[in-house]
């Protein structure tokens, strides 16, 4: 999907993930995570997109659901971000990379600066938890 870089879509995608990912068998618990994530990673696209559309993507598998949220903004040196201070967290960055990751099961990260940024999230079915 292609959705406007504007807050109010952000809701638009908590309630598409979280019914996909309740009919594909995840408990309450794990919808909360996989939305909160998401919603993350959609306020950064917003955030950081320079006013352009972002694309969320769902990918779903018998054993696991892929979110792909992808902007065509400013972009980053990935090396440069680092771990935040949790003892002292700052507007430093960084601090919505650290939850989604926590979040979901594997995040990947791909960053250009000019090139926009585009983060991959999976969360598996029935890891035994």
């Amino acid at each position: 999907m292609a959705l406007p870089s504007k807050p109010e879509y952000v809701g638009v995608v908590r309630l598409t993930v979280s019914a996909i990912a309740n009919r594909m068998g995840f408990n309450i618990e794990e919808i909360e995570d996989i939305k909160v994530a998401v919603a993350e990673a959609c306020t950064n696209a917003i955030k950081h997109g320079l006013n352009h559309d972002f694309n969320v993507c769902f990918d779903i598998f018998e054993e696991k659901i892929t979110v792909s949220i992808k902007d065509n903004g400013k972009g980053y040196n990935t090396d440069d971000l680092n771990e935040p201070d949790l003892e002292d967290p700052k507007e430093e960055g960084g601090l919505g990379i650290f939850i989604i990751k926590s979040l979901m099961d594997e995040v990947t990260l791909k960053s250009s600066v000019g090139q926009g940024t585009e983060i991959k999230m999976i969360k598996f079915l029935g890891d035994g938890n």
